[in-house]
């Protein structure tokens, strides 16, 4: 591979199953919009790799076509495209799109069909996907660019370090990063021949996982570096019950694993400029906060009153993110008294039951079931205080949003809440890190006292404005995170 002495940085190929806006599912979708846009900042040559669904295809203009695959037996003919994507007023970064009708070419979801079951094609629409990332990224790509590292993400592209590991000319390094080892993409052996891989390659020194194929498995067994989106996160992957059956080989490579906090887009997020809000603030005029306040009340239908504390969440409605837990201390939270604003969709007994809940208690408790872009971003400003109770966060991102919105959160002490949310003693509050509150058992007794420390902080002005403009102050933009990947890019082509 060319070597990147010469150059500034090593040129990078990011390869994603989603983008914003062009397509995405969840926080891998902004994080694969937001790092390129950040890296490409700090001047890094990136280009993105991502299949051509009908979204992507209708999102990029002025396409062209840079190369043709015909990998027969083990995929349909494909066309590789090359444009680019306004990332932000400054990222415009090249993106190369795999153009295959016959895998990508539908209509319902990325993942799933219409009925919300797994496309029955998923290991060839990815595999094709990992396997023009390793082309790309050796010497048998049919393109003059050639990178340096290639960063596969998620389970989609976890085969591409496998197929690069039995390459035999030159090729680029890899990195593997993990944003959530829950989604593993497990398939039948079957599939191992039928994706061009060798059967050696089938055994627990490979890709084999429980008698299956796994996608993330092989990019964790193959990858010459693994990376998380958070440090505390990389440490509890090593161990039951998180590392979903993979903690033996995670603890294995523990020396190659780093973990890196996501950041936050704070051109989007932004008190002092956010469209969404009833009134502008910043650390420096507090006061404003309280239009927004009142503002939720109204909209929400809840009493309004400046001195109740308000508590808000915006998540997704599953065990994962704790929304049981949700049910069984919103009673107990409108006794103390207090108010509480939900925002989510997800598992539909949970919306049955929080909804039951809201019209139980209309002055003290509001849901609202589905997604509102506007509407996350007044929870986010106008409520006091923060909920996250999620069993396991990776990273997380609604935490960071709080804070820098000046809205303390409460959260369980797991992954990336525990790396960027400090909890509020006596000693973190004379040193200025405080900015929240951490609650150490998944339980409502542990939780409700987790709240109950918040309302006490609350109620004490002086406290609170400390804690609101201590986490308004922390640097939680994508900056900071560009520069570590930045660093794990140069070591891995030293």
């Amino acid at each position: 591979m060319p070597s990147s002495s010469s150059r500034k940085h090593p040129r990078i190929l990011f390869v994603t199953p989603e983008v914003f806006p062009l397509c995405k599912t969840g926080g891998l979708g902004d994080v694969s919009a937001a790092l390129p846009a950040a890296l490409h900042e700090l001047k890094v040559d990136i280009r993105l790799l991502l299949p051509g669904y009908p979204a992507v295809l209708a999102g990029l203009k002025s396409r062209r076509s840079v190369a043709k695959f015909d990998l027969q037996p083990h995929f349909p003919p494909a066309t590789l495209l090359s444009a680019r994507l306004q990332m932000n007023e400054s990222a415009n970064v090249p993106v190369y799109v795999i153009h295959c009708p016959e895998l990508y070419q539908r209509e319902s979801g990325i993942y799933l069909d219409n009925d919300g079951y797994d496309w029955p094609d998923n290991a060839r629409r990815f595999g094709l996907l990992s396997k023009i990332g390793a082309l790309l990224a050796s010497d048998a790509s049919p393109i003059a660019w050639m990178p340096d590292v290639v960063h596969c993400n998620d389970w989609q592209s976890g085969l591409t370090p496998a197929y690069l590991h039995f390459h035999s000319g030159e090729k680029a390094a890899s990195l593997m990063t993990l944003h959530n080892l829950a989604f593993q993409g497990n398939f039948s052996p079957d599939e191992v021949g039928k994706l061009g891989l060798p059967a050696a390659s089938f055994s627990m020194y490979g890709v084999e996982y429980y008698g299956n194929l796994s996608f993330l498995k092989a990019g964790i067994y193959y990858a010459d570096h693994i990376s998380t989106v958070s440090p505390n996160y990389a440490q509890e992957i090593q161990h039951a019950p998180l590392g979903f059956g993979l903690q033996g080989l995670l603890a294995e490579r523990s020396h190659a694993i780093s973990g890196i906090i996501n950041g936050i887009d704070t051109a989007i997020w932004n008190p002092a400029k956010d469209p969404h809000l009833a009134k502008k603030y910043t650390s420096r005029n507090l006061t404003a906060k309280a239009a927004n306040k009142l503002a939720l009340q109204q909209t929400m239908g809840l009493a309004p009153d400046p001195a109740i504390p308000l508590f808000g969440t915006v998540s997704r409605l599953t065990h994962q993110k704790g929304s049981d837990m949700l049910l069984q201390i919103a009673p107990m939270l409108a006794d103390l008294p207090a108010q509480l604003v939900l925002l989510g969709s997800g598992d539909t007994s949970l919306q049955q039951q929080l909804t039951a809940l809201a019209q139980a208690f209309p002055a003290k408790i509001a849901v609202r079931i589905g997604y509102n872009e506007a509407l996350s971003h007044l929870i986010t400003a106008g409520t006091d205080c923060f909920l996250m109770p999620s069993r396991y966060e990776p990273c997380g991102l609604n935490q960071m949003y709080s804070q820098h919105y000046g809205t303390p959160p409460v959260v369980h002490a797991t992954g990336g809440l525990v790396d960027t949310v400090v909890d509020l003693t006596p000693a973190t509050l004379a040193d200025k890190s405080a900015s929240g509150f951490l609650f150490h058992e998944m339980t409502a007794d542990v939780f409700m006292t987790g709240i109950q420390r918040a309302i006490h902080a609350y109620h004490d002005k002086k406290l609170w404005r400390s804690l609101q403009r201590n986490g308004m102050q922390k640097d939680f933009s994508w900056q900071a995170s560009a520069s570590a990947y930045l660093s794990i890019y140069s070591l891995l082509t030293q």
